[in-house]
């Protein structure tokens, strides 16, 4: 084993390291839930109007 990886695992985490990952998986959830999400349900759902508005044609 490497002694010094094991030194490392026995410090604590800084506090300003919590803060910037709960920062950045916040700012994640934000863009994916409230930019991405609405952005490929409307995209799904104008495949889907496009598909219904062809099988009409038909």
């Amino acid at each position: 084993m490497n002694p010094s990886a094991a030194e490392a695992r026995a410090r604590p985490i800084p506090l300003w390291r919590w803060g910037l990952w709960w920062s950045l998986l916040f700012l994640a959830g934000l863009i994916f839930y409230f930019l991405l999400a609405p952005l490929w349900l409307g995209l799904r759902g104008l495949a889907w109007i496009a598909e219904f508005k062809a099988r009409r044609r038909r």
